[in-house]
């Protein structure tokens, strides 16, 4: 791809536009990532007829690509078996950087015996979605995804830098939050983006810049269907990730790039509708406790599945004190400093937030925690405590961990997690972030050297 900073409009022409079409069909493996294959236009029938393969220890696959099969036994111990990939013609989309008439899918990884993988995200929130079904209720979702953009350098550099047109004399201009000149800076970069959303059909909203040099957030309209909030969550990633290179940057959704500034949240809004059509959550029409209930189900299970809300050992560094990053298990009206947040409560709009998920999230694991949350407060009639008022501490609040293996260790005894997740994969996740964890533990890290080596 070419690279071109000055470019204010449309990117530079893919200099494999005469390149023949392709269609990719694409697994969600454990962090998010996307695997799968490209296979020539003429070739497709065989993507429709369940034909395509790829190992199921694919998605079983930690951060680095290892498929520790020492821990899992799901790889080479057992002779590394196929799966099928089975493909969601719902999620079939163009691929607007690629040769004209590419097409992009989206697909569920299943066994031979014709049932999905118990490892596949796609799947593992397919079947909560199941038992919401079975009450005759539709999670409505919608999701607001926050990501950096940074410097090309950062392979040679080892660090991120905030893009060339929001600094002054090598450091960041200031905070830039809601600043229509940071986005006007970068505007080549970010219609790009919203080009190529409505060209996926993806219902992309507003752009806006956030606090930190180089960070933006955009907002992905609700939808009645959360297994598609979830796949146009996973396809924004992938549309800011592969434009950022043509304008000379790379986005990221790491939750934490720097250290002083703030950190990149994935935060969900949703509401439960009826068979009727009529949004349970609604104080005045619907079920008033419901709301409550709901609210108070998604903080008892939150420590359970804070390890999916945060994956990786970076993303406990975004959970501050003062920050916008919730550390305590609170709720409020209104009030952006609580983990669960309820903007409307009245009318069709009643919703709830879920503000503590970072950008580096699984958005279908995220979605499947939250709502395991939202059906315990469902089925039972339970409290949220006290609401968090504004200019209000909640002093006895419980809090979030800033652990990553007290997550591991929690996530892994969770029933709650056993019951949403499954047990098998309760165990694959635990294990693979366990190993994880401990690997990050045990590294020396330069500001170890900087702080202890010259005084102890």
């Amino acid at each position: 791809m070419t690279n071109d900073k000055t470019a204010a409009g449309s990117p530079p022409a893919n200099a494999l536009t005469n390149a023949p079409p392709r269609i990719e069909i694409l697994l969600v493996g454990m962090n998010g990532d996307l695997r799968g294959k490209q296979v020539p236009l003429e070739g497709e029938k065989k993507i429709w007829d369940g034909s395509v393969r790829l190992p199921s220890s694919t998605q079983s696959l930690d951060i680095w690509g290892d498929d520790n099969d020492d821990i899992t036994g799901l790889s080479l111990s057992v002779g590394d078996p196929d799966g099928v990939c089975i493909p969601d013609r719902r999620s079939l989309a163009a691929m607007p950087w690629a040769p004209e008439g590419s097409r992009q899918v989206l697909a569920t990884m299943h066994e031979f015996d014709g049932s999905a993988s118990f490892m596949d995200p796609r799947a593992i929130l397919g079947r909560m979605l199941k038992r919401f079904e079975d009450k005759g209720l539709t999670p409505v979702v919608a999701t607001e995804l926050e990501f950096y953009v940074v410097e090309d350098d950062w392979r040679e550099t080892g660090k991120p830098r905030p893009p060339a047109a929001l600094m002054y004399r090598g450091e960041p201009n200031g905070f830039q939050l809601y600043d229509m000149r940071a986005t006007d800076a970068l505007d080549g970069y970010l219609q790009t983006v919203r080009s190529w959303a409505k060209a996926m059909d993806l219902p992309a909203d507003a752009t806006t810049a956030e606090f930190g040099p180089g960070q933006f957030e955009i907002n992905l309209l609700h939808r009645p269907d959360a297994m598609a909030a979830a796949d146009d969550c996973i396809y924004l990633k992938r549309i800011a990730e592969l434009a950022a290179p043509r304008f000379g940057l790379k986005s990221t959704c790491m939750a934490k790039p720097y250290a002083e500034h703030a950190g990149s949240g994935l935060h969900v809004h949703c509401s439960i509708v009826d068979r009727d059509g009529r949004n349970i959550l609604d104080a005045k029409g619907g079920e008033p406790t419901k709301l409550k209930s709901i609210t108070a189900g998604m903080l008892r299970t939150m420590r359970d599945a804070q390890l999916v809300f945060a994956p990786f050992a970076n993303s406990y560094r975004r959970f501050q004190p003062g920050s916008f990053a919730p550390v305590d298990l609170t709720w409020g009206f209104g009030h952006r400093g609580t983990a669960i947040r309820i903007p409307d409560k009245d009318g069709p709009a009643a919703r709830v937030e879920h503000r503590v998920a970072g950008a580096d999230v699984n958005p279908y694991l995220l979605l499947t925690a939250i709502l395991g949350g939202i059906l315990l407060g469902l089925e039972n009639d339970l409290d949220p405590g006290p609401v968090t008022e504004p200019g209000k501490d909640a002093p006895d609040a419980k809090r979030l961990t800033h652990d990553f293996l007290t997550a591991v260790d929690e996530f892994s005894a969770s029933p709650f997690i056993a019951d949403a997740f499954g047990a098998a994969y309760q165990k694959l996740y635990g294990d693979t972030k366990r190993k994880e964890a401990i690997t990050f533990l045990r590294t020396v890290s330069d500001f170890d050297y900087q702080t202890y080596l010259p005084r102890i």
